[in-house]
């Protein structure tokens, strides 16, 4: 019987690659703990996303691997989420209880952006992480709606200063129709609208988020020069469709978070493909693989490709978005992989000052 070393444990984690990361785990940085006990092994792995759906079956994956390996009896791996802040603008200060911030947008309107960012939110929720949405479109305002807040919800006050985000799904959650009637349109000029988005952002008594999702407005005006001066956005999430002219406008906004040096974090492609619910015939109905395209035209991940679907508009409509309606589906799964990858590229961004490795051995 051979002695394991820990040359021979790191040997068969680089096996294995993360596909959040797109990496192994010694390469990711994400050891932190090799102990070796005569034939007992146990590996402690720390993920800087957030993975609840993911680490259990993760850690099954490497403790089968090192089980099968010549002189080990028995195999431990611990895997645990650590979220770490960061921020694309040194510049810019942190904001109070919030440790990263992702801008979900797009180029156009009518692209599922909004329906992205919720799902987005609730995704991470349910990956165990702590999460807040902003609605800063704010002339048109939907996350109320896509929530299932009753119109004309309002948030606290707390101490005459600060507004209590709503709760729902487990996501706390603001937005400017919170503070508006309905029925009444926001006619501002664009230096209000930016003050609203940043009272909105600033003054809102964020609990302890791991993630802010901020649904933006469509285009790159204002609002999104405001974002990119004054807000700490660790990256954004680009939402596109299809179609020529989607496609057009998404590479406007890529190019716009790029100017900023707000790294992209991916694109997300809605309407990919109709499936006929009664025959199975599939139609490309906007065009076939332009966010796939558009993503390595930037180098960036196609973070996920959603099909035009009637559930994913009536479970939003009736605010219980895919995420959570039906968590079991092939769509929903689409959802959960784009939010650990989300969380990953944030966390690659940061890397530079990991953790060292504790290893505890008897070899």
């Amino acid at each position: 019987m051979s002695a394991i070393t820990r040359a021979v444990v790191e040997a068969t984690l680089r096996q294995y690659t993360d596909p959040h990361l797109d990496q192994d785990p010694v390469s990711a940085g994400c050891l932190r703990e090799v102990d070796i006990q005569g034939s007992r092994v146990r590996v402690r792995l720390e993920l800087g996303y957030a993975a609840g759906l993911f680490k259990n079956g993760w850690a099954q994956t490497l403790r089968m691997a090192l089980e099968g390996l010549d002189g080990v009896d028995a195999a431990e791996v611990q895997v645990d989420c650590r979220i770490e802040a960061h921020k694309a603008q040194d510049q810019v200060p942190a904001l109070a209880n919030v440790k990263n911030i992702i801008a979900v947008a797009s180029g156009k309107g009518g692209v599922g952006k909004s329906t992205t960012a919720a799902n987005l939110a609730l995704a991470l929720t349910r990956e165990g992480a702590r999460v807040g949405i902003l609605d800063a479109d704010i002339y048109g305002p939907s996350q109320g709606i896509m929530f299932g807040l009753p119109e004309g919800s309002r948030p606290q006050v707390r101490d005459q200063k600060w507004f209590v985000p709503l709760q729902a799904h487990g996501v706390q959650v603001m937005s400017m129709a919170f503070l508006t009637d309905d029925n009444t349109p926001v006619v501002w000029r664009g230096p209000m609208v930016s003050g609203a988005l940043l009272q909105l952002i600033t003054q809102s008594a964020w609990d302890d988020l791991d993630y802010l999702v901020v649904d933006m407005p469509p285009g790159t005006g204002d609002i999104h020069l405001t974002l990119a001066q004054k807000v700490p956005v660790a990256g954004a999430v680009i939402v596109t469709t299809p179609q020529d002219l989607a496609l057009l406008d998404a590479k406007k906004g890529v190019e716009m978070f790029r100017k900023v040096n707000i790294p992209v974090l991916g694109v997300v492609e809605n309407m990919a493909v109709h499936i006929c619910s009664h025959c199975g015939h599939v139609e490309h109905l906007f065009g076939e693989g332009g966010g796939g395209k558009l993503a390595a035209q930037y180098d960036v991940d196609l973070l996920a490709s959603l099909p035009l679907s009637l559930a994913i508009r009536e479970q939003s409509d009736g605010g219980r978005p895919t995420a959570i309606a039906d968590p079991e589906s092939q769509i929903a799964m689409i959802y959960q992989n784009m939010a650990r990858s989300v969380g990953a590229r944030i966390a690659q961004g940061g890397q530079a000052g990991a953790m060292p490795n504790i290893v505890i051995s008897d070899d």
